[in-house]
């Protein structure tokens, strides 16, 4: 991020711009729409300037910028779309510490101007830093689509009316009154225009209301890829006081967490540091004792090796309520990602799920069945126990040449993908050098799409 978005105080302030043309129009329509003084600097003003100033809209200077204009402005626009012009303004503004935005100019500006969806006091900023002003613009056309034109005035009376919230106690009770009011009732309110009435008979409804005693969401984060999340994953993450969350959750998917949410990671790595599952058990059951909404984030699926029964027991032995949203598990992305199938008819009618490690140490399985022609399996935890696996395998009679796919960061930026047979692959794995969480497919085989479909934007983007 090079440009940190920010929402300036400039009510009653200075602004300045340098130009009469349509640059200027084009910003000075968006800066019209501040409680800013703007003051305008040009030889030769546009009529539509002329009669904003006639108007007392801004404060037309028919001359150039100088050095003294700048003194006590919060913002400068060169906008006279001249090359010598615009650095001379640019100058004055540095000169002065004053930020400059040069339009058409990324390299010049100190700060840049969204393309902005405006529900007064509600405002959405879209950016791209430059990168692409035609995305930005498609955005916002479909925001100003959805966004319903009453949202400014639900805001707006929702502002007058904090102070009487403020009875509810901070956290939890005042945040459901707002959810509430906002998610609820409040569109309703706007439509009526009852507004006053409606919120004291909500807020009266709200105090009368005990604290809502904390529940755990165990919840599955999938592999990585935040699209792949689901929308009850979603909302959970919104709703969330406590976030208790495991080493392989992806950052992507830890930033959709609601911004005041306390973050814990009780991260366990196979062979290394590990937080004991009892100190986990037991923050699970004090957070949500407390009063908290607790997500449980596993990566994957929770019901899959995510050790969720002993979890639920902690629960239940502290009469603590709780749900499970299930994700896309490792298993079901990896084969997505090399175009298989986990089972085909002819192939296979079942798959195994394991594990390559368990508390003990490596995990024992029935290899004679696993070693069988046509067998499929998808390993978790595979990576260091890589030789255990290929020993057992071909001691029980598996073919050496079987197809082995070990895909690493499976569905994200940074996935990996390793072809090779059960006889290379403790080597392969140890050359290929995988850091990162891998799952390992057993008697399966990338297989190239015969036709790829893809999104338009996606094109765009590439």
């Amino acid at each position: 991020m090079k440009h940190f978005p920010v929402y300036l105080s400039v009510s009653g302030q200075r602004i300045l711009l340098a130009g009469g043309g349509e640059a200027a129009l084009a910003k000075l329509r968006l800066l019209l729409k501040t409680e800013a003084q703007i003051e305008v600097f040009t030889t030769f003003p546009d009529a539509k300037i002329e009669s904003w100033a006639d108007e007392s809209k801004l404060i037309l200077h028919r001359r150039d910028i100088e050095a003294e204009d700048a003194s006590g402005a919060v913002l400068i626009y060169a906008a006279d779309e001249d090359t010598n012009k615009d650095a001379r303004t640019a100058q004055i503004a540095r000169a002065a510490d004053v930020l400059i935005n040069v339009v058409d100019n990324l390299a010049d500006s100190a700060f840049i101007t969204p393309a902005i969806v405006d529900r007064d006091p509600v405002t959405i900023a879209i950016g791209t830093e430059g990168a692409a002003p035609v995305l930005a613009r498609a955005l916002k056309a479909e925001l100003e689509e959805r966004l319903s034109p009453r949202l400014g005035l639900l805001a707006r009376v929702g502002k007058a009316f904090r102070s009487a919230a403020d009875a509810l106690p901070m956290g939890r009770r005042r945040r459901d009154f707002w959810s509430d009011y906002y998610l609820g009732a409040g569109p309703r309110i706007a439509e009526q225009g009852e507004a006053q009435l409606a919120l004291e008979t909500l807020l009266a409804q709200h105090l009368q209301t005990e604290n809502r005693d904390g529940h755990v969401a165990f919840v599955g984060a999938g592999p990585g890829d935040p699209e792949l999340l689901t929308l009850k994953a979603r909302k959970a993450l919104d709703e969330a006081d406590v976030v208790i969350y495991d080493r392989l959750v992806s950052a992507d998917i830890l930033e959709l967490a609601r911004r005041e949410a306390v973050m814990v990671n009780v991260g366990k790595e196979g062979f290394g540091p590990s937080t004991p599952q009892s100190v986990i058990d037991a923050l699970i059951v004090e957070h949500a004792q407390s009063g908290a909404q607790v997500v449980r984030l596993k990566s994957g699926d929770s019901t899959v090796f995510g050790r969720l029964d002993e979890e639920i027991e902690a629960c239940d032995a502290a009469g603590v309520s709780w749900n499970i949203v299930p994700g896309i598990t490792a298993a079901s992305a990896s084969v997505a990602a090399i175009g298989q199938s986990l089972t085909r008819r002819g192939r296979n009618g079942s798959v195994r799920f394991l594990t390559g490690h368990d508390m003990e140490g490596f995990a024992d399985h029935d290899w004679r069945q696993l070693a069988r022609s046509g067998e499929v399996a998808a390993i978790y935890m595979g990576k260091k126990a890589a030789r255990f696996i290929q020993g057992r395998l071909l001691m029980h009679g598996a073919r050496p040449d079987t197809p082995v796919t070990v895909i690493e960061n499976v569905s994200r930026k940074n996935q990996r993908v390793l072809n090779t047979t059960l006889h290379s692959l403790p080597a392969d794995l140890a050359d290929a050098n995988f850091p990162g969480p891998a799952l390992t497919l057993l008697g399966l085989s990338p297989r190239i799409a015969s036709a790829t479909q893809t999104n338009p934007l996606e094109q765009e983007l590439a």
